[in-house]
């Protein structure tokens, strides 16, 4: 569990009065949509390296990293950087989690893992008490003091996301079947209204107890795989 103290003389995540809805604002003349393809499974990645802060940092902003440019940081956020890609890899090569994308794939394409990816931190969120003593809302206000006391180990595409991410509370929206439907909402704009991904809160609806067993059934499994990698490093 993150153990870090929240000092007078810094913002106090845990007292934010966070906005409702996800969008909009604007950052640099750039909608908050143009961020949220960053953000499908943060939540899970910043589980999967909890109590290692630094690894955190790289698993926390490793898809804007590319190649080996992730070598130009300090080795723990490099470790954090590789897990975030091992995980991303495992994901998507799981059976369980192509079972998952398989019931979406005839109305939403190749979309359908971006779909997946925040159905599985929904369920993450609605469950968090099996998987952690401390509250959900606590612990995404530790990991926002995280980013801001090493802001300036952050690469500058993560500095603006952190605005509306920390403000409108991304993390914490994706606990509820509203704020999940806001999420999907927002996709299909930044899409372009391609699949019309909003539409994936009824196949949700529809499907939701074999997406919650998929995703505890595999979510046991990435987390067996993150430990072994994290002792191979």
């Amino acid at each position: 569990m993150f153990k870090f103290f929240l000092l007078s003389r810094k913002r106090n995540y845990r007292n934010i009065d966070f906005l409702s809805n996800i969008c909009p604002i604007t950052i640099d003349n750039t909608t908050c949509n143009d961020y949220l393809v960053l953000y499908m499974n943060f939540l899970a990645h910043i589980y999967l390296t909890d109590g290692l802060p630094q690894e955190t940092i790289g698993n926390f902003m490793a898809d804007g990293i590319k190649g080996k440019k992730y070598l130009k940081y300090s080795y723990d956020i490099q470790k954090g950087i590789l897990i975030h890609r091992w995980i991303d890899s495992y994901t998507d090569s799981h059976p369980i989690v192509k079972q998952s994308t398989k019931r979406l794939h005839e109305k939403y394409g190749h979309y359908s893992g971006v779909i997946v990816d925040i159905l599985y931190d929904h369920f993450l969120a609605k469950n968090w008490k099996n998987y952690h003593d401390t509250p959900l809302d606590i612990y995404i206000a530790d990991f926002y003091q995280l980013l801001e006391d090493n802001h300036h180990l952050l690469t500058s595409r993560i500095q603006k996301m952190m605005i509306p991410m920390m403000k409108q509370n991304w993390l914490l929206s994706y606990a509820t079947m509203e704020g999940i439907g806001t999420v999907l909402y927002n996709m299909n704009i930044r899409t372009k209204r391609r699949v019309a991904m909003d539409k994936a809160i009824e196949d949700l609806a529809e499907h939701y107890e074999a997406f919650e067993d998929e995703f505890t059934r595999f979510f046991e499994e990435l987390q067996a795989f993150v430990a072994l990698k994290l002792k191979e490093l």
